[in-house]
């Protein structure tokens, strides 16, 4: 299934539980702003749980388990820089884009649309 920004879904409409469960997996990264590693926990989980009862779903769960391990990189090397100070800087501008991708893929996902993050590493096969 590819899930290019203006794709459709594969073999017709899918259903409400559908698009409401692959925005929850996008959503579900938000969790790791209360719990530490819960950006990447709850998209896994929600993968694993779901990717045999529906393609739509799975799809779009790997797909933001994909994007919040790249985050998660990208936090580290921020961290890393951060002594540099230009780390802070750069991990200011990653929680915003990143905040702002999540929210606009649950959206593509609610309508019952594919989304690609842009520049994340495809780390899930």
């Amino acid at each position: 299934m590819n899930l290019d920004q203006t794709s459709a879904p594969p073999g017709g409409a899918v259903t409400g539980d559908e698009r409401t469960w692959a925005m929850i997996a996008h959503l579900s990264a938000l969790v790791g702003m209360i719990v530490p590693f819960g950006n990447v926990i709850a998209p896994f989980l929600i993968w694993r749980a779901r990717r045999d009862q529906s393609a739509f779903v799975g799809e779009h769960a790997r797909e933001a388990l994909n994007f919040n391990l790249s985050v998660l990189l990208g936090v580290a090397a921020c961290y890393f820089l951060a002594w540099l100070l230009i780390g802070l800087l750069l991990l200011a501008v990653l929680v915003s884009v990143w905040f702002a991708l999540t929210l606009r893929a649950a959206i593509r996902a609610s309508e019952g649309h594919g989304y690609r993050y842009p520049l994340a590493l495809r780390i899930v096969a």
